[in-house]
């Protein structure tokens, strides 16, 4: 969803996939291989400091522009082309039923008035996009429109972010759709490419827990929980005495006392199982649906070794991490076993970086 910034020829140019989650700045760089594969060109991840972004809003943008940067550095890469999201939260969408046959012109006008009726805010203070979707389902004249809005000062601050570091945003897209994007790749991995299951996309992020629940590329419901990685980083700065960044650095370099695993990851874990099958009761009570095939769980906490299997076997449904790399070519840059425990981190920015391959 590109929101008044154009991208000339994608295929042409190089794009850095970019990710400013709550956490860390992610990067990821594809090229393709051959006619229908993807190579990762590199990829990197460097953690931010707590606070620097809050509910998605960035709060520090001087601190982000600078992490940015170090990790644009670290990428070691000549591209300044990047593709960067919103938060879900902080953009309003809206399917439309409109007119078929109607000029570009005409179309923008009637999406801005029947925006208008949605958007909280005046259409000066917004961002609006639109894409075609195609034939509306229930009659061949008209056709479906998904319209998108974002309060301009949070675009901008995205981009300020990354121009700061002398990066060049040519892609607005949302987080919630790029996730979509790197979980296609995923479905690939099933039986019969995942068609007709009903495969629940479990996020765990540093505050948040998102679940999606899809079939066919479908969205069938979704739910966000208030839990998250950061929860441990406090248990273990609490226990042991820590900073929070202390804490979280222990926490990623596994370079903790032996007790740490019984006392508090253990609990954590089953505390993680324990989210996901809530999240689930409430999928099966408020839809038609009894059941789910595949949990695929992605976020920073999806690598918590064990935690997949705990899931499993709390859910009794058959659980994988997210990894949608996993039938791709890697450059020589790129170390097999790093990039193994990162995928499950890098849904987004894999989303975005596949936004270069876009028709």
């Amino acid at each position: 969803m590109q929101l008044d910034l154009t991208i000339f020829n994608p295929k042409a140019r190089a794009l850095i996939g970019l990710d400013i989650s709550s956490s860390a700045v992610k990067m990821v760089e594809l090229a393709l291989n051959g006619k229908d594969g993807y190579r990762v060109e590199r990829y990197t991840i460097e953690v931010l400091a707590k606070d620097v972004v809050s509910d998605g809003n960035i709060v520090n943008l001087e601190a982000a522009a600078e992490s940015v940067k170090r990790a644009w550095k670290k990428l070691a890469t000549s591209t300044k082309y990047v593709a960067i999201a919103l938060p879900a939260a902080a953009v309003i969408t809206k399917k439309i039923i409109v007119p078929a046959g109607q000029r570009e012109e005409e179309l923008e006008l009637q999406v801005e008035s029947e925006a208008n009726q949605y958007i909280p805010f005046a259409l000066e203070e917004v961002n609006l996009d639109f894409q075609v979707l195609g034939p509306a389902p229930s009659s061949p004249d008209e056709i479906e429109v998904l319209i998108a809005a974002s309060r301009k000062e949070k675009v901008e601050d995205r981009v300020a972010a990354a121009e700061a570091a002398g990066l060049k945003p040519v892609v607005m897209d949302v987080e919630s759709y790029a996730v979509l994007a790197a979980f296609e790749l995923i479905e690939k991995q099933f039986p019969d490419g995942g068609k007709g299951q009903i495969i629940a996309l479990v996020d765990v992020g540093a505050n948040v827990m998102n679940l999606t629940v899809l079939r066919n590329d479908q969205q069938l419901y979704a739910r966000e929980q208030a839990f998250g990685g950061n929860q441990l980083t406090q248990d273990i700065a609490r226990h042991y005495g820590m900073s929070f960044e202390e804490a979280e650095a222990a926490k990623r370099s596994n370079n903790l006392p032996d007790n740490y695993e019984a006392e508090l990851l253990r609990p954590y874990i089953e505390s993680m199982a324990l989210e996901v099958s809530r999240a689930l009761q409430f999928f099966f009570t408020s839809t038609q649906f009894n059941q789910v095939n595949h949990i695929v769980l992605s976020g920073g906490c999806a690598v918590i070794p064990g935690a997949d299997e705990v899931i499993a076997s709390r859910t009794q449904i058959n659980t994988i991490v997210a990894n949608p790399f996993a039938n791709m070519v890697l450059s020589d840059r790129v170390r097999a076993k790093n990039l193994l425990s990162d995928a499950s981190s890098l849904m987004v920015a894999c989303g975005l970086a596949l936004r270069r391959f876009d028709e």
